[in-house]
């Protein structure tokens, strides 16, 4: 399709690498979302992206996708779908997305992500469907807990990661993101060490808390633990070490950490939803993963 006054001139396709990076950041500001530069790196280099540039090299547009091949299904995260605010409307969401959907299916893995409330009925236009939900917390720079930190359930302790908890760490995420998700977590841990808790029973890791900065705030997560004593335990002692807002996304089927949030002076932002592409299967699969022990998840962008 040709050029419009009103549309301007028609967006060339291309493949996103770092060279796009100062653009790519321009579309999380336009959108007023926590990514930084290392958020962006560590997501071209862990995955494929697609992006739409106006003529005079302008980037209007981007959708990334991170493969987990080695799953018992392998998926796809697929994130960062993202149009300049005077661009939208114009279809280029839809037509990166496809494209995505078209390389993932050639790949032969299962696409997922999660929808903030604009985009879910696009998504939901493509084929996708919902899995369960999640809602981002907030607490302000300077806002203390209504009550003193929690300490550990009886037989547990927090410690910060080490080298020797690698292992275990990363198995417990496989088991609840559903994929081996190693370069991020060793990502996460360089990235925010002061966050980087794991709770020990015995020598076994029974929990974990990583973290990262972000362009707005500090965002916690993934945050993994079986009881949900453990999981707060693990919270409060990342918060101790982190100044400044935090951003929080905890799932809809986590009571007790709400609560916990609500008393730490987190408030509700927005929602999101966990939704998978059924592909090439006869009906919809459930999301990867192990829902019931996922606490915090990583952010929508990393799933």
């Amino acid at each position: 399709m040709g050029s419009t006054e009103a549309d301007g001139p028609e967006p060339v396709a291309h493949p996103l690498g770092t060279a796009y990076l100062d653009g790519l950041l321009a579309l999380s500001r336009s959108a007023n979302w926590n990514q930084d530069a290392d958020d962006w790196r560590h997501m071209l280099s862990a995955g494929r992206g697609w992006g739409l540039s106006a003529p005079d090299g302008t980037l209007l547009a981007s959708t990334v996708a991170l493969p987990y091949r080695a799953a018992a299904t392998p998926f796809a995260w697929v994130s960062m779908v993202l149009v300049l605010p005077e661009h939208r409307r114009r279809g280029f969401a839809s037509r990166l997305l496809r494209e995505a959907l078209s390389w993932l299916d050639g790949e032969h893995l299962l696409p997922v992500l999660d929808a903030t409330p604009d985009g879910h009925p696009v998504y939901r236009r493509e084929g996708f469907v919902d899995t369960w939900g999640f809602a981002r917390h907030a607490r302000a720079a300077g806002v203390t807990a209504d009550a003193p930190y929690s300490t550990a359930p009886t037989g547990v302790r927090i410690e910060p990661l080490r080298d020797a908890h690698r292992g275990a760490l990363r198995a417990l995420d496989a088991r609840a993101f559903g994929g081996d998700r190693d370069a991020l977590l060793g990502a996460l841990a360089a990235r925010l060490p002061a966050a980087a808790r794991v709770a020990l029973r015995g020598d076994a890791v029974v929990g974990f808390a990583l973290g990262r900065p972000g362009r707005v705030a500090t965002q916690l997560g993934p945050l993994v633990a079986a009881e949900a004593a453990t999981a707060v335990a693990l919270l409060d002692a990342a918060l101790e070490a982190v100044p400044g807002p935090v951003f929080v996304d905890v799932p809809d089927a986590q009571p007790a950490m709400r609560e916990a949030l609500a008393a730490r002076g987190f408030a509700f932002q927005r929602p999101f939803v966990r939704l998978v592409h059924p592909g090439r299967h006869a009906a919809a699969p459930e999301a990867p993963g192990e829902a019931s022990i996922v606490r915090l998840v990583a952010g929508p962008e990393l799933g």
